[in-house]
């Protein structure tokens, strides 16, 4: 049996009928990206520009106060922001924040989730209640905790003491006597609600069979939470540790606003602000800055690796 062998003449028809096919794939491709490309160089311009120019003045001596003594100066910025013992404080009083922040936000967030996830009359109004911290601008927040809550003449807080107490109740500066506790509260208060959101989305994607099946078998409901509910949550546990700690590292609003980075409360976005707008010291706020960006990298790109997991698995 002899198998037919095209001609040359066949074969470059082919190609070029293939090549033109390629062509016009490729065509329709990029006719379809088009519209995309003014948002991409808008992205461009907007977030890479910035950190390409904040790069390169990390390596600079600029100093607004000495513009004759601009120049470059390698990597002395970033030695003297690792050995500056304000940056070093500003690093340590971040990492209590975040620390503190979403290990006290995530056990909150999970009661609540807990209890969230039960039926009862008005659960729809409650959930959206205690969404409502979260929607609040951090500043607004920041200020209701400075004055209506805080302030030791007419806050709630002493206020509550006295109605407690009588008139000889202790009224506490709660700023001066915990300044970082006090920042704390505040944003526990406004990122429960982030926490809890992504724990009630994983308890509601629990296999209710399973659940009902380790029931009728004669297991407790602590034996069905701690066996069950809580491997099944753990993906989603670690999304909001990651989340929360990427967001919460940056926060600037709560310190500038309710202590002014005064009583060791200052941060490294508060420090970078510091050496920017009051110092000057442009050279030394960019460096600070890298060194944020590349620690938010890292713990972002967790996130991502999470998140990737989970679509996984769900799917």
């Amino acid at each position: 049996m002899s198998v037919a062998v095209p001609s040359a003449s066949e074969r470059q028809r082919e190609r070029r009928r293939s090549g033109g096919q390629g062509t016009k794939q490729r065509v329709g491709q990029w006719a379809r990206r088009a519209p995309l490309m003014p948002a991409l160089v808008f992205m461009i311009i907007v977030t890479q520009l910035p950190m390409v120019a904040t790069l390169v003045i990390s390596f600079m001596d600029w100093n607004a106060y000495y513009p004759d003594q601009r120049g470059f100066t390698g990597i002395d910025n970033y030695r003297r922001v690792l050995s500056n013992v304000n940056t070093v404080q500003a690093i340590l009083v971040t990492i209590i924040l975040t620390v503190a922040v979403v290990l006290i936000s995530l056990v909150l967030g999970l009661v609540i989730a807990l209890l969230l996830d039960r039926k009862f009359r008005g659960r729809g109004v409650v959930r959206t209640l205690m969404i409502a911290p979260f929607l609040i601008v951090p500043v607004a927040a920041a200020l209701i905790w400075k004055h209506a809550l805080y302030n030791p003449d007419y806050g709630l807080f002493n206020g509550v003491l006295t109605w407690i107490l009588g008139d000889n109740a202790p009224q506490p500066d709660w700023i001066s006597s915990f300044p970082l506790g006090a920042i704390i509260a505040a944003l526990v208060w406004q990122w429960t609600p982030f926490m809890m959101l992504i724990i009630l989305a994983g308890l509601q994607s629990k296999p209710l069979d399973v659940l009902e099946a380790a029931r009728i078998d004669g297991a407790s409901p602590w034996q069905i939470f701690t066996h069950m509910t809580l491997p099944h949550l753990r993906r989603y546990l670690e999304l909001s540790v990651l989340l929360g700690a990427v967001y919460i590292v940056q926060n600037f609003d709560h310190v500038f606003t309710i202590t002014s980075g005064g009583l060791g409360t200052a941060n490294l976005p508060y420090d970078i602000y510091q050496n920017f707008y009051v110092a000057h010291d442009y050279g030394v706020a960019s460096a600070e800055g890298v060194v944020v960006v590349v620690g938010t990298i890292l713990i972002a790109t967790f996130a991502l690796r999470t998140v990737s997991t989970l679509l996984k698995e769900e799917s």
